[in-house]
C-alpha cells in the first residue's frame, strides 16, 4: 500500500485457551512464551535482536478463543518477519531446561495477578460466570497444571493447537499483496496436522464471589449473559454497554460518580466470543460504598432496559463509531481486525459495513437486548475488599431479580 512506512503482521491462530482440558489450564499461555525460548534454527536472543537490528518489535498475546504472534516492522521488513512468525508457530524447539526456567516465570506471572486486585476480580467473575468449563478457567493457568506439561507433551498439545486449518496471516500498512502471499506460501505451506476437537459450547452459569481481603478499596465486576460475536444482536450489544458505561455522559458515569460520588472508577463493557458473551460492570468504590454502588448500577441497568433517554442511542452510535475508525489508525489492530473477522465469518468486513451495522441498530433493538440480558434470571457479583464491601454482590444480584 503506497504512502505507509511501516507495516505490521499478525499470525493468528484461531485456538486458545478454551481448547484446554483442565489437566492443561495455561498450556495455551505457556506454549506462547515458549516458542521465543528458541525456534527453528534461531536461539530466545537470536529471535528478538534480529527483529530489533531491524527497527521492529515482536509480541504475542493468548485468549480463550486465539492465540496471535505480532510484529510490527519498517518498510521492507516483510520477509523477515514471515520468516520469524513462521518458525515460532511451526518450528519452536521447546527445550526441557527451558521450560523449566518459564515455568517459574509464569508461576510468577499467576502470582503477581493474585496480587493484582482490579486484575483478580476479573478472574473470580469470569471463573463464576463459566464455572466447570474452559471459559471458566484462568489464561494464566494454575502453577499445579502449569508445572505438569513436559517436552513432549507440550509438543503434542501445539501440534493441535497450531494445526494450520486455523492459522490466519494478516498483514496491513507497507505491504504488497503478492510479495505477502508468496511469503505466505513459502513459509507457512506444510503437511496438515489433525484439528482437536471443537472447543466444547459454553454456558453462562452465574453465580457470586464475595471475598475478602485486606485492600483499602473494593474492586466489584458484575455480569449477565449477552450474545456472542456472531449473534444478529452484536451491535445491539455493543451500543448498550456504551450507553450504560462506556464515557463519561454514560448513565454509571454520570449516576455513581458525578450525581452520587460512589466510585472513583467505573464502566460497562461488552465482551464476546464467538458463541456467547457478557455484559460487564466493573465498579472501584470504597468499602462502605460497594453495597449502594451495586444496586444503584442495578437499577441504571434495569433503567435503561426500560427505554432510551433522548439523543442517548446517536451519541453512543458515534462513541462506537469513532473508536472503530480510531483503533483503525494503527497497522496492527487493523490486521488484527482482519484476522479475528476471518476467524469469526470467513470473510473481512470493511468500515463502511461497520459503519451501517452500528447505524442500523434501533430503539426497539435496544430493548430486546434489554429483556434477553435480564431473561435468563442469572448474574455475576465478583466483589474483593474489605468485609463490609462483599455484601454488594447479593445487593446487584436482589436488585436485578428480587
Amino acid at each position: 500500500m503506497a504512502g505507509f512506512e511501516t507495516l505490521a503482521l499478525s499470525v493468528v491462530v484461531g485456538r486458545g485457551a478454551r481448547h484446554e482440558s483442565a489437566d492443561q489450564c495455561g498450556w495455551a499461555h505457556l506454549l506462547e512464551h515458549m516458542v521465543f525460548k528458541g525456534a527453528g534454527e534461531r536461539s530466545a536472543r537470536d529471535i528478538v535482536e534480529v527483529i530489533e537490528a531491524a527497527g521492529g518489535h515482536i509480541n504475542a498475546a493468548t485468549g480463550h478463543e486465539r492465540t496471535s504472534f505480532q510484529v510490527r516492522a519498517l518498510k521492507g521488513g516483510l520477509p523477515l518477519a514471515m520468516a520469524v512468525t513462521s518458525d515460532l508457530v511451526l518450528r519452536p524447539v521447546l527445550d526441557a531446561g527451558d521450560l523449566a526456567r518459564e515455568k517459574q516465570v509464569v508461576a510468577q506471572e499467576i502470582a503477581e495477578a493474585a496480587d493484582t486486585p482490579d486484575d483478580l476480580v476479573f478472574e473470580l467473575a469470569q471463573a463464576e460466570a463459566f464455572a466447570g468449563q474452559p471459559l471458566g478457567r484462568p489464561i494464566l493457568g494454575l502453577e499445579a497444571t502449569v508445572g505438569a506439561a513436559t517436552p513432549q507433551s507440550l509438543g503434542a498439545f501445539r501440534d493441535g493447537l497450531y494445526a494450520p486449518d486455523a492459522i490466519v496471516v494478516s498483514a496491513s500498512g507497507a505491504v504488497d499483496e503478492a510479495e505477502l502471499l508468496a511469503l505466505a506460501e513459502t513459509w507457512f505451506a506444510e503437511p496438515g496436522r489433525a484439528a482437536p476437537p471443537p472447543a466444547e459450547a459454553a454456558q453462562f452459569v452465574g453465580g457470586l464471589a464475595p471475598t475478602a481481603r485486606r485492600l483499602e478499596q473494593a474492586h466489584m465486576v458484575l455480569l449477565l449473559p449477552a450474545p456472542g460475536a456472531r449473534d444478529p444482536d452484536y451491535y445491539a450489544l455493543r451500543l448498550f454497554s456504551e450507553i450504560l458505561g462506556g464515557g463519561m455522559s454514560s448513565r454509571l458515569f454520570q449516576e455513581l460518580r458525578e450525581h452520587r460520588g460512589l466510585a472513583y472508577a467505573i464502566d460497562a463493557y461488552a465482551d464476546t466470543n464467538a458463541d456467547v458473551g457478557v455484559l460487564g460492570i466493573y465498579a472501584g468504590t470504597a468499602a462502605g460504598d460497594a453495597a449502594e454502588a451495586a444496586s444503584v448500577a442495578a437499577g441504571e441497568l434495569l433503567a435503561l432496559v426500560g427505554g432510551l433517554r433522548s439523543g442517548e442511542l446517536e451519541r453512543a452510535k458515534a462513541q462506537l463509531k469513532g473508536a472503530t475508525f480510531m483503533a483503525r489508525e494503527s497497522a496492527l489492530a487493523r490486521a488484527e481486525q482482519a484476522a479475528s473477522q476471518l476467524l469469526l465469518f470467513d470473510r473481512t468486513i470493511d468500515a463502511a459495513e461497520i459503519a451501517a451495522s452500528v447505524d442500523a441498530v434501533t430503539p426497539a433493538d435496544i430493548a430486546r437486548l434489554g429483556e434477553r440480558l435480564l431473561a435468563p434470571g442469572r448474574c455475576v457479583g465478583a466483589v474483593l475488599g474489605p468485609k463490609r464491601s462483599t455484601l454488594a454482590a447479593e445487593r446487584f444480584r436482589k436488585t436485578l431479580f428480587g
